[in-house]
């Protein structure tokens, strides 16, 4: 059992052992500024840190400042844990463009190749999965969604 709050470089995290938990809300992340060419405005930064992979998939945190970011998306389903903003995906498939408002609780499934735009009003927190051997790894460094 965790008596401080769990830092990026806490081995107990990553992998997070059988029988591990973790306080989302007090994971420190180390965050990076978005390459300039998804950085949509406002200079954001994210940060992540995997726990581990369960029957092939991979589940951590990420999390992004307030701004906007420009993105191509793994397949990938979350919750966000804490903050607000939104995302808009462009047409894809048979679907039309759309906009999903994000806040504590809502989840999301993205799919491979998905174009958006990620617009964050507060700081966005949310709790990851996705396919561990996806072909299409984000333009993002440590973006896993």
């Amino acid at each position: 059992m965790r008596s401080s709050p769990a830092t990026q470089t806490d081995t107990q995290l990553a992998p997070l052992p059988g029988g591990g938990s973790v306080d989302i809300a007090a994971v420190d992340l180390l965050h990076e500024a978005v390459p300039a060419e998804q950085d949509g405005g406002d200079a954001p930064s994210t940060g992540s840190l995997e726990f581990g992979t369960l029957a092939g998939a991979c589940i951590g945190v990420w999390e992004m400042s307030a701004g906007t970011m420009l993105d191509i998306e793994a397949e990938e389903f979350f919750v966000v844990t804490a903050g607000r903003g939104s995302v808009i995906i462009e047409p894809f498939g048979d679907r039309q463009q759309q906009r999903v408002e994000l806040f504590p609780g809502s989840l999301m499934r993205l799919s491979e190749g998905m174009k958006t735009t990620w617009t964050i009003t507060e700081t966005l927190r949310k709790v990851y999965i996705t396919a561990q051997d996806t072909e299409s790894e984000t333009q993002l460094e440590g973006h896993r969604s």
